[in-house]
């Protein structure tokens, strides 16, 4: 069975986007084709859990995943970090062979 597990800071910004936004069941990650290293995250709010979508509970908050991404996220973090000006979701994903330079694409 996979596994994906959220940080604590993590779990606090999607606590407060979906408090900010009034609703919501959590954050919802895929994946895409994409870059120059072959793939890349895609996040989105989720409202409803889709029929084959995978979740996943920590710190009172749920990430949902596209069964299609599973493989590629299992084992992953998802973590959210701040650096200088900069606030973004990470994911610390043990699969990951290569990446590109600006980090927005990887290779499993």
């Amino acid at each position: 069975m996979a596994h994906l597990s959220i940080t604590p800071a993590a779990a606090s910004q999607i606590r407060q986007v979906l408090d900010e936004r009034g609703h919501g069941l959590g954050l919802r990650v895929s994946v895409k084709p994409s870059g120059c290293s072959g793939y890349s995250y895609v996040l989105d709010f989720a409202d409803e859990q889709g029929a084959e979508d995978v979740s996943f509970k920590e710190h009172g908050v749920a990430v949902y995943v596209a069964p299609e991404a599973l493989e590629m996220l299992d084992g992953s973090e998802v973590d959210y970090v701040s650096e200088g000006l900069n606030r973004f979701f990470r994911f610390n994903n043990p699969n990951v062979k290569d990446e590109c330079g600006c980090g927005e694409s990887f290779t499993v």
